[in-house]
């Protein structure tokens, strides 16, 4: 569980979080969803270092991340796994060699263990025959598939996904989706999702948190997002057409 109480960000004069408190679940998928530019991506980049906190604590559980020191805080980043918005491979490097990198960087395995894991990685998200392949020698659904396999190369406790359907068709979104799920579950990491995508958050989500002009404004379930009357989210979840049809079949 990642314990996150009142933390706070501001940029200059500009508040960007305000008081933003969470308790995201282990074995969960906790999708925290909000317009463009309501702080999403602030409020990741300050739940793994990335960007400090003015204020309030983030807790990985019981261990306080906010009162770390730059070792502490290296040692458990060891435990995150990253898919991040545009995959961030390496082009490079090839697929095996992507995956492997994290390997290389925070583990002692032999060569031989590395490759070993990589190749159980790689067949975890069914990609089987593109070790040799670069990133430019693959589709988009498959860039986001190796990144998922770099992601839980280390094994982590925690899985951290920026906008993983961005660019994606909606049949490949829906196999991203079904893997972040699927993974979730068998290795019962907490997995924080980042997402506009009402599709992903009706299909996947387990946690669903609503930040509005940088606070959390609204927290729940599926069956609590289509029973809200908070007029901000409402206008929120029901600007895409396809939750106004899923509202109305499920009114029928």
């Amino acid at each position: 569980m990642i314990e996150i109480g009142n933390i706070s960000k501001s940029f200059g004069e500009r508040q960007v979080l305000s008081e933003v408190s969470m308790y995201l679940e282990t074995g969960k998928v906790n999708m925290v969803i909000g317009q463009s530019g309501a702080g999403k991506s602030v409020f990741l980049k300050c739940l793994v270092g990335l960007t400090k906190t003015d204020a309030g604590e983030i807790i990985y559980d019981k261990r306080n991340f906010t009162e770390m020191n730059y070792l502490q805080k290296k040692d458990l980043r060891k435990e995150i796994g990253m898919l991040f918005q545009g995959g961030a491979l390496f082009d490079s490097l090839t697929v095996e060699q992507n995956v492997i990198f994290p390997l290389e960087m925070f583990t002692n395995m032999s060569k031989a263990e590395r490759i070993e894991r990589a190749n159980f990685c790689l067949k975890r998200v069914n990609l089987t025959n593109a070790n040799k392949l670069y990133p430019a020698e693959i589709s988009g659904g498959m860039k986001k598939r190796v990144a998922i396999a770099r992601a839980i190369a280390m094994n982590p406790k925690y899985l951290f996904c920026d906008e993983p359907n961005s660019g994606l068709d909606p049949q490949t979104s829906i196999v991203i989706d079904n893997l972040i799920k699927e993974i979730t579950l068998e290795y019962n990491i907490t997995t924080v999702v980042i997402s506009h995508d009402m599709n992903s958050v009706m299909e996947i989500s387990d946690n669903i948190y609503f930040i509005f002009s940088g606070q959390k404004w609204w927290e729940g379930n599926r069956e609590d997002l289509l029973r809200t009357d908070n007029k901000e989210l409402c206008d929120f979840v029901y600007a895409s057409s396809f939750m106004k049809e899923f509202k109305k079949s499920q009114n029928k």
